[in-house]
């Protein structure tokens, strides 16, 4: 048989595991460590419960395979027995039990045993215990899991441990004794932890191979062998008798006749992950009289995770019972007069070997810490949801010190940090928009300004020559008026002309800004001084929010910059408004806005307000520069420009407002 310790009886498929945390919620050992987000069986702190895998819903457990040594076993010339666990009835529902042991013929088995039979022989030894030892406390060592269990997570409850081996070594034994030395054994049953028993190193050699249910199946299947065609077999003798009810809780002291005597309390029963574990702990703190702690790791073998069954709990349980019933009204006594003397010195003892795997617990302090890193810093933040598969917060941190859990196993906590991590995600995809939108802008004014540096250039020269020439003939026609006046119009129009071809060459530019400390309100007089404000404009300007009156900006750029803002401005209000300069700032930024209750900017024109040569005014009126300048020279002082705008009355008082953002130091940038 494989030792446990070369291979262990559980590992995890890591393509299927889904971290749900529920083997580790299910695993009463506490044997599975989670690594990067992924469950690892730890085989020396495995007991073979087996619930994680009957719990895991992905499958990604993989129990220790028996099938290919059996196989070849069975082809071996040596005698194979099948040792039949007692709680076949309950996975075999509905199929006559004489059929299953003629599938077992089938397979290969020369003998098939009712494991039933050894149940009988150890419900006899713990009754002769109890009478024997009536100063001695005892758990029941039937169940593989449980052993396991003591050894490892309560090693000075080893002494404790009944010295009478289990049905399943119990029935090994008495078939070396009747067939001699050289016959192979094979255990099938429900009970993942019965192949870590039969590698125990106390009892070495007693089993040659331990299948479960599930890969008895998987035999037939690789067989073809099926029920409705097998011939019906009789189980090799001797029978079973009570120990039949072994695999059914409680069934060990009906079996040896062991009363569970509520008033006394001197024996206990106890099955099921979580209370099992309290049994124990409550055992070996001496809050319990028990002279017998009888105690199954399942809810009884039937439950075993080895089995295939998909019938509830006390259906199965009416299955066992069904069968005995049966076969206890068919026995016959004389079945065991032919192996009488065999029992009568059978040695059904056993020892027992401690195997600690208690890790070091951690100190208050290094507690506190572990959960402050999960941000519970006091009682109320300690939710214990069971959600990382621990019942309470501390249980979680303390399995985090012993380096079998993650602090993102927590989900209160990994929601927080995944909120945390999706605002700064909105704060980075905020900012990537804003310089994915600036480097469009940027683009197209580079794209832009070579066009019109090109075209600036070109048509400089023409019109230099046509103005020339206008204003000579302009100065040489005194006479004619009708003649002076076409004149006049073609000086106009080539005088507007040459503005224009400046304000592309102003555009052009690729200039660098030049910081020196500036005055702000000396920098808004001086915007102003470059428009004509309208007699039905009025002008306000509110620089008391500045603080600091200086900043460290490009003075020329700046004030080119804030005069297009009021020339558009004064613009959107051709029948007379309000126009607002107000200025604002703190220790980082300068802000100045300009504010109108002009006619607004229609919203689907607003993200287009800053395209170069794009303008609202009609055709030759501007150019649609101003506007595309004024962004550009924001931008190469690492600022910032918005604007907010209404041209709809019934929802409050149209215009629209441009806010500049600088920053006020060269050291910001």
């Amino acid at each position: 048989m494989v030792r446990p310790t070369e291979i262990p009886l559980v590992t995890t498929i890591r393509e299927r595991c889904r971290v749900c945390y529920t083997c580790v919620r299910e695993c009463p050992a506490k044997a599975i460590r989670i690594v990067e987000g992924q469950a690892e069986v730890i085989g020396a702190r495995c007991i073979g419960c087996g619930n994680c895998v009957r719990v895991c819903s992905q499958h990604a457990k993989q129990v220790l395979s028996s099938v290919d040594r059996v196989f070849r076993l069975l082809e071996s010339e040596n005698k194979v027995a099948a040792c039949l666990a007692p709680s076949f009835p309950a996975e075999f529902d509905g199929t006559d039990y004489r059929r299953v042991v003629g599938m077992l013929h089938s397979l290969g088995f020369d003998y098939v045993y009712e494991v039933g039979f050894g149940a009988d022989l150890v419900a006899a030894a713990y009754r002769r215990l109890l009478e024997d030892n009536h100063g001695r406390r005892f758990i029941a060592t039937s169940c593989p899991a449980i052993v396991a269990y003591v050894e490892r997570y309560h090693p000075g409850m080893v002494g404790c441990l009944a010295p009478v081996v289990s049905p399943m070594v119990a029935t090994a034994r008495f078939l070396r004794s009747l067939h001699g030395p050289e016959l192979k054994t094979v255990f099938i049953g429900p009970c993942i932890a019965k192949k870590g028993e039969a590698a125990s190193v106390n009892i070495p050699g007693e089993l040659d191979e331990v299948l479960t249910f599930s890969e008895l199946r998987e035999m037939f299947a690789a067989r073809g062998i099926c029920a409705e065609t097998a011939e019906f077999q009789e189980f090799d003798p001797p029978r079973a008798g009570e120990g039949a009810l072994f695999p059914i809780s409680r069934g060990l002291l009906q079996a040896a006749e062991i009363e569970e005597n509520l008033i006394t309390g001197e024996v206990v029963a106890a099955d099921g992950r979580s209370d099992f574990v309290e049994a124990i702990r409550e055992f070996e703190q001496g809050h319990m009289d028990a002279r017998l702690l009888e105690v199954l790791c399942c809810n009884g073998c039937i439950m075993g995770s080895g089995m295939t069954s998909r019938l509830p709990l006390f259906s199965r349980r009416s299955s066992v019972g069904r069968y005995v019933r049966q076969r206890l009204a068919g026995s016959d006594p004389e079945t065991l007069d032919g192996v009488t003397r065999i029992i009568a010195t059978l040695d059904l003892a056993r020892s027992f070997t401690a195997q600690d795997q208690r890790m070091p617990e951690p100190g208050p302090g290094e507690l506190e810490k572990i959960m402050a890193r999960m941000g519970k810093f006091k009682p109320g933040d300690e939710l214990n949801c069971g959600a990382c598969g621990y019942e309470t917060c501390r249980e979680h941190s303390v399995a985090i010190y012993k380096g079998l859990a993650e602090s993102e196993m927590c989900l209160p906590y990994t929601i927080e940090q995944l909120r945390i991590t999706i605002k700064e995600l909105a704060v980075s995809n905020e900012t990537l928009a804003s310089v994915r939108e600036s480097l469009k802008q940027s683009e197209k004014l580079a794209t832009m300004g070579q066009l019109a540096a090109g075209i600036a250039h070109e048509v400089n020269n023409p019109l230099g020559v046509v103005l020339m020439y206008s204003h000579l003939l302009l100065e040489e026609c005194n006479r004619d008026e009708h003649l002076r006046g076409d004149l006049r119009m073609i000086v106009e129009q080539a005088d507007r002309c040459k503005k224009i071809v400046a304000g592309l060459l102003n555009f052009a530019r690729r200039s660098k800004v030049v910081l020196k400390p500036v005055e702000v309100p000396e920098l808004i007089e001086a915007s102003l001084r470059s428009v004509s404000m309208p007699e039905n404009v009025s002008l306000t300007v509110d620089v008391l929010g500045l603080g600091s009156p200086t900043a460290e900006i490009d003075s020329d750029q700046m004030v080119q910059a804030v005069t297009n803002l009021i020339t558009n401005a004064v613009a959107a209000m051709p029948d007379g408004g309000r126009l607002v300069i107000r200025c604002e700032g703190d220790e980082k930024q300068v802000r100045i806005q300009v504010i109108d209750t002009g006619v607004g900017i229609p919203e689907e024109n607003l993200g287009k307000i800053f395209e170069p040569f794009f303008s609202t005014k009609k055709l030759g009126v501007g150019t649609g520069l101003g506007l595309a300048v004024t962004y550009g020279i924001v931008k190469m002082h690492r600022g910032d420009i918005t604007l907010t705008s209404n041209t709809d009355p019934g929802k409050g008082p149209t215009g629209t407002t441009f806010t500049v953002a600088l920053p006020r130091k060269a050291s910001q940038l």
